[in-house]
């Protein structure tokens, strides 16, 4: 157990927070204590009106299983179970019958895309898909809060990517989602960000609007990424060169759409080069700065490189 002191953040429904630091530094710590799972020496922690450090007995049992969901770093899957069975064990541990747990736990999996899954057992499923277990297991009765420990560290490139869109989704259907982290790429999905050790994080900021001849580059494919850029006026276009070196149009951005986050998201180069078809400007944004600006609004089509 490691020792947490000066921590304050609030969270509200419908957001995603993430304790984020480096092995060690208490986030862990500080998920069992808004778990019910660790009593702190001193300090408070609420969910609504209830004092979480306070409960005991009934209240205590209650809170455990109807007010908080789990997503442990290693899974923690019943190996002889199916997913669906796993799924189920909570369901039936509150009194749900056979029939009405499968259902629920049907339903759950097929929202965390893995209904083709459900009738097997861990050791035949992926990192991701036993991520995906342990978050419809974390659902199964529909907790106000959602908590999640590393939930990126076993995963691949490609599961990471389709873990945290998972958990970004869950935050927007009004539950809160506590995430403890040391993967960096996890920030420009966060409402909040809670500094666990010291660090500096990156900095916050909106450049200039851009101007664009038509036909002038804003970036090539290769180039490094930082900022996520938004179309003012005008229209760019994203192409990409492939191997025998032709070039092919991915998609065309227009004014009001944005473009060109997967680089700065995942900290990877450029996939694709942005172009104006005419005259265009655009206005570029740090992952932190365009999350903000663009809460709540639909998610474009394209992700642009």
């Amino acid at each position: 157990m490691r020792p947490v002191e000066d921590v304050d953040f609030d969270v509200g429904g419908g957001e995603l927070a993430l304790l984020l630091g480096a092995s060690g530094c208490g986030k862990t710590t500080l998920l069992s204590v808004l778990a019910a799972i660790l009593r702190p020496v001193d300090g408070s922690a609420k969910l609504d009106a209830t004092e979480i450090t306070t409960l005991t007995g009934r209240a205590l049992t209650e809170y455990r299983r109807h007010k908080v969901g789990i997503v442990f770093q290693s899974f923690n899957l019943i190996p002889s179970l199916t997913a669906s069975e796993n799924v189920q064990v909570p369901l039936r541990a509150a009194g749900r019958g056979p029939r009405a747990a499968r259902e629920r736990a049907e339903a759950l999996l097929e929202q965390t895309g893995l209904a083709h899954r459900r009738r097997h057992r861990p050791d035949d499923l992926s990192g991701g898909e036993k991520q995906r277990v342990a978050i419809a297991r974390a659902l199964a009765l529909d907790p106000p809060l959602l908590l999640a420990d590393e939930p990126t560290a076993h995963l691949d490139y490609i599961q990471v990517e389709s873990v945290l869109a998972l958990l970004r989704s869950l935050a927007e259907s009004g539950r809160i989602v506590v995430v403890s982290t040391h993967d960096e790429r996890m920030i420009p999905l966060g409402d909040r960000v809670v500094p666990m050790s010291p660090r500096t994080l990156a900095r916050e900021r909106e450049t200039t609007p851009v101007e664009l001849a038509a036909g002038e580059f804003l970036f090539r494919q290769g180039d490094p990424g930082d900022l996520i850029y938004i179309v003012e006026e005008g229209q760019i276009e994203v192409v990409r060169e492939r191997a025998d070196g032709v070039e092919e149009v991915l998609a065309r951005i227009s004014s009001g759409d944005y473009f060109g986050e997967l680089a700065p998201i995942f900290a990877t180069r450029r996939s694709a080069g942005a172009r104006a078809v005419s005259a265009a400007r655009v206005v570029g944004l740090s992952p932190g700065a365009f999350r903000r600006r663009t809460r709540g609004r639909a998610r474009a089509l394209v992700d642009g490189g």
